[in-house]
């Protein structure tokens, strides 16, 4: 009998598949308003200065500084200026009522506090008292304290959040150079798959993989398409690769890649393409397919991934995240970890890396879902995060333990 070949670590897998991915090239310009998502394709420089003009943090007065120098200065209070107004140069001996984001006029220079000040409405016009004393810039944003222009406020490669339009709309930035979207295609093999709202046969389970994936991937902002389920049959396996290949950048299918008769993934892809068959030492999710298929002059890349839905779960935040995200064009794809307090023991050690799910408690430390195992999919919906634990290693209360958020894994 032939040895079983070493497991491949998970470090080994993730650096091969990256090694691969080569980013998307293709460009779009799309508006800004439309961008949310998007990951950015060139580096954005601001034309102007943010803020344009010296205004005010404040509701209060403008004035000069060396003339509220007493602590108790009455000034006359010769204009009003709103936001989205300009008003004339500042008279000595004079203060302008002026409010937050307006800008500050000629001859002041700093910003009184209205809280600071006493409003008098007298025969002889309109008056206030600064009981404060001012320094010169007291509350006064400068021209360009954000942004100057020629500055480069966005690099590419960035995802675009709202914070990053924000940003660009600040600048007047209409629209944005974006890569365009990823396309993937999913498909799903068995025939004991059945779709919701369907009667389950006896021997026939639901097909939740199905939504997991698409789920995920449009979290990424891909462009999915589905192609069902597929029958455990040869040539129509071949025949549904062709059909995703022939659009799309990635084919991602979960089942079907061990070595039984009735597991038809492996054969289509090696008479479609090429394939990678490896056995991971991680739990949950040993098995991982990589690959290509072959289209006229390109190709498409292939992930297939095991059925367990956890185990689905896992790999699909382990490995094809950061491969969709390299594919996108970002560089950075490692997920942020925290390290906390283990509420827990686990006292029996795995060969394999384990990625256990856990979740936060009140105390701040982390409590163990009791059920670890491949087909527990509650785990996922109860815990918040994974924590990443080394082959060989033990975990006893109150360890330190490398814990991985959902909210780093999930977008």
């Amino acid at each position: 009998m032939l040895a079983k070949p070493p497991l491949l670590s998970v470090a080994e897998a993730l650096k091969f598949l990256l090694k691969s991915a080569v980013p998307l090239n293709q460009a779009e310009t799309i508006p800004t308003l439309e961008a949310n998502g998007r990951v950015l394709a060139a580096p954005q420089v601001s034309q102007i200065n943010v803020p344009g003009m010296d205004n005010s943090q404040m509701d209060g007065y403008a004035v000069r500084a060396a003339e509220c120098a007493s602590g108790e200065t009455r000034l006359r209070v010769s204009q009003r200026i709103p936001a989205g107004h300009v008003g004339v140069a500042l008279e000595p001996g004079t203060a302008a009522r002026i409010f937050t984001g307006a800008m500050v006029p000629q001859g002041a220079d700093a910003i009184v506090m209205q809280e600071a000040c006493e409003f008098s409405k007298d025969a002889d016009g309109d008056h206030v008292i600064v009981r404060h004393v001012p320094q010169a810039g007291e509350w006064i944003r400068e021209t360009g304290e954000d942004i100057k222009a020629a500055d480069t406020i966005l690099p590419a490669g960035v995802r675009l959040r709202p914070q990053e339009l924000g940003l660009a709309a600040s600048v007047g930035l209409a629209s944005l150079p974006v890569l365009r979207k990823l396309r993937v295609a999913v498909f799903f093999t068995g025939d004991e798959l059945t779709m919701p709202g369907e009667a389950l046969k006896p021997g026939a389970i639901y097909n939740s993989n199905r939504f997991l994936l698409r789920g995920l991937l449009e979290n990424f902002g891909c462009e999915v398409k589905d192609f069902g389920i597929v029958p455990d049959r040869l040539q129509a396996t071949r025949d549904t690769l062709r059909a995703a290949a022939a659009s799309h950048d990635l084919i991602i299918t979960s089942g079907g890649v061990s070595v039984g008769e009735e597991d038809h993934v492996k054969p289509a892809v090696e008479a479609e393409g090429r394939l990678n068959m490896w056995q991971i030492a991680m739990k949950p999710g040993k098995p991982l397919a990589f690959g290509e298929i072959n289209r006229g002059s390109g190709k498409a890349f292939f992930l297939g991934l095991p059925g367990n839905p956890v185990s689905t779960f896992v790999t699909f935040l382990v490995f094809v995240r950061p491969f969709l995200l390299r594919l996108q064009g970002i560089d950075n794809v490692a997920p942020r970890t925290l390290t906390l307090r283990a509420d827990f023991n686990w006292p029996k050690a795995d060969r394999r890396q384990e990625f256990l799910r856990a979740r936060f408690n009140d105390a701040g430390g982390l409590d163990l879902f009791p059920k670890q195992g491949s087909g527990v999919l509650t785990s996922t919906v109860w815990g918040d995060g994974l924590i990443d634990n080394p082959a060989g290693k033990t975990i006893a209360e109150g360890d330190l333990v490398r814990f991985i958020p959902f909210d780093h894994l999930l977008h």
